[in-house]
């Protein structure tokens, strides 16, 4: 049938129409909010490039933690940036080190908020990339990965509810399961950055986690934006090696790879909000170009459509604030 008899604009007439026969719904419990820490106490340090985002001593991530759990943000992703640095990562294996510390604190004040720990090299080493240096300038797949499982079981002692590796090492996931399950950490589920991307959208993360490389970039092992199918291999041998949740990052750039990804394997998707989505938005907002709260539910119930089941995003809290009845 043809118009008129055919009207899709009869159940938009009204808001209560709308919300009736809305496909795709945001809730808290999709969202994840990544925390900074960095050494010291009562620091809350703003991170420039991120209005309203600070880095944060580990007795003031506990206040944010709690924040956040008290908005109804189920869980957190954290990064830590500690001062000792050197080429062997020795503060992320350290079971007294700053990420491990803020874990235990963390889980201690609010045992039902689901705590991430990012699993990397790159925010406690001296050249700030994801992996080993070798005197060439290359970066060493293999023996990264066994410091990655080391640094992974030292968070899932210390109390992490999940290990995300974010450095996109190959076979890094098998690495971590094998280590997790011959020491006890079995039930450890992991997150993996299955699909990140050398995206240029990452910017202001680097000023929040200190992570900024020395020399170089990371385009030898994050992936080349232009590649879709490669992201598929990519998704299906992490799910192979023992992922529990896959991921994609950024968001907002790759909403064809979320949808694919999401066709593709039957773990949850995970979607990735990053630091310039965040950033870009907040920029026009200041200067009124847009309207924040309108700009920030369109793009994360995007994501949602593209088929993530999870968004990390810098708005988690804010956004389970206006979502509440």
């Amino acid at each position: 049938m043809g118009f008129p008899q055919v009207r899709p604009r009869r159940t938009r007439a009204s808001d209560t129409w709308r919300r009736l026969v809305r496909e795709t719904h945001l809730t808290p419990d999709a969202l994840v909010y990544p925390l900074f820490v960095v050494p010291g106490r009562g620091v809350r340090r703003a991170v420039t490039s991120m209005p309203g985002i600070a880095q944060l001593s580990v007795d003031e991530a506990v206040k944010e933690a709690r924040a956040a759990a008290a908005a109804g943000v189920p869980a957190l992703l954290l990064f830590a940036a500690p001062d000792r640095k050197d080429a062997r990562a020795s503060d992320a294996l350290d079971a007294h080190g700053l990420a491990a510390t803020a874990i235990a604190a963390i889980k201690e004040a609010c045992p039902q908020l689901l705590v991430w720990a990012d699993v990397c090299l790159c925010g406690a080493t001296d050249h700030g990339h994801c992996g080993h240096v070798t005197p060439t300038g290359t970066i060493d797949n293999d023996s990264s990965i066994e410091t990655l499982a080391q640094v992974a079981l030292n968070y899932a002692r210390a109390g992490a509810d999940a290990v995300a590796p974010s450095d996109m090492m190959d076979g890094r996931v098998a690495a971590i399961r094998a280590q997790l399950d011959a020491r006890g950490h079995a039930h450890t589920p992991i997150v993996a950055y299955a699909a990140k991307y050398a995206s240029a959208f990452y910017g202001p993360f680097r000023e929040a986690a200190e992570s900024a490389p020395a020399f170089g970039d990371r385009r030898s092992y994050q992936m080349d934006p232009a590649n879709a199918r490669e992201a598929l291999r990519e998704v299906r041998s992490d799910v192979e090696e023992g992922a529990d949740l896959v991921m994609v990052k950024p968001a907002g750039p790759y909403l064809d790879i979320i949808r694919q990804v999401r066709d593709a394997v039957h773990v949850p998707v995970v979607a990735y909000q990053v630091s310039g989505e965040f950033s870009l938005i907040k920029a026009a907002a200041e200067r009124g170009w847009i309207d924040e709260r309108a700009a920030v539910l369109e793009t994360l119930i995007g994501i949602r459509r593209a088929g993530a089941d999870l968004i990390i995003s810098y708005f988690a809290p804010q956004v389970a604030q206006w979502l509440r009845p």
